[in-house]
């Protein structure tokens, strides 16, 4: 997630609720009343769901990207997901942050929120975070300033950067740094960090916002063996907190986040081709034909 996205989702959505009260329209913008009632409702998780997409497909002149895929994930579960370039995960990422719209099928957040509803500002709202590949974090501010202008509520950043904090925020801000490893780095410039501690700033910038469902996309890409063995430990320490999406290539880092039989799904031209455990995967030979090699 940009830091754009993090500062326009929150402004937006709060831009959109003030509207709604004043006309009474319940946010609709002059579409029946029940969808301001479902981007105002609480995500409901009662059923044990956190994400449920069903047959979702996108086609890009005549390519489908996606093909009827159907994927559910549960809450707190931590889920990798694999498979060659082109078998569509980065696009099931875009369709999951209403960066893609599909073209049919379905996807919901809980029980209550559906995501094919929702602008990309509003689903950032909602608790969904998404980490892209390279680590967006303002290089000028330090990582105390960027985790401050990440907490939920008003982002504003001329208004935080005058705010002072109230102990509970910096409480959390403390606890931030020490989950991500950057205490000692507080007050550092974000552009002096290494690309790993980058990583991890991005990642706690998203945790500041309490996301409920976080994606990830080639966390480790780029980093040291000690940097992806401490993210894997981290991710490791937010599943059961959070639901996880962590796209990879990296099979050691797979097998590490994968250990005690957690689901690993892998994508083949826009399905899935086959889900389970990483030695049940593994050992299907159609994910050793297109995937792993022999």
């Amino acid at each position: 997630m940009t830091p754009d996205l993090l500062s326009a989702g929150a402004q937006r959505h709060a831009a959109a609720l003030a509207r709604a009260a004043a006309s009474g329209t319940g946010g609709s913008g002059g579409r029946s009343a029940s969808y301001g009632r479902l981007l105002g409702a609480e995500v409901d998780f009662t059923h044990g769901v956190a994400l449920y997409l069903d047959e979702l497909t996108v086609s890009f002149d005549g390519f489908k990207a996606l093909n009827a895929l159907s994927l559910s994930l549960d809450v707190g579960e931590l889920r990798c997901v694999i498979g060659p370039n082109g078998a569509g995960k980065t696009t099931l990422m875009d369709c999951i942050t209403g960066k893609t719209r599909p073209d049919s099928g379905r996807a919901s957040f809980g029980s209550t929120l559906d995501l094919l509803r929702m602008s990309e500002a509003q689903i950032a709202t909602v608790g969904i975070g998404r980490k892209f590949q390279k680590p967006t974090v303002y290089e000028r501010l330090t990582v105390l300033e960027n985790l401050e202008l990440s907490l939920a509520g008003d982002r504003r950043v001329r208004h935080l950067l005058r705010a002072r904090l109230d102990g509970a925020q910096a409480a959390r801000l403390d606890e931030l740094m020490t989950l991500i490893q950057l205490r000692t780095e507080a007050h550092r410039s974000a552009g002096l960090l290494s690309h790993g501690q980058k990583q991890w700033l991005e990642i706690g910038m998203l945790l500041a916002q309490d996301p409920k469902l976080l994606l990830l996309d080639e966390p480790v890409a780029g980093m040291t063996d000690d940097e992806t063995a401490r993210t894997a430990e981290l991710l490791l320490g937010l599943a059961g907190r959070h639901t996880l999406m962590v796209v990879e290539h990296d099979m050691h880092f797979v097998a590490t986040l994968a250990a005690g039989h957690r689901k690993v799904t892998v994508l083949h031209e826009g399905r899935v081709l086959a889900e389970g455990p990483l030695a049940q995967v593994q050992a299907d030979e159609r994910v050793v034909e297109v995937y792993l090699g022999r």
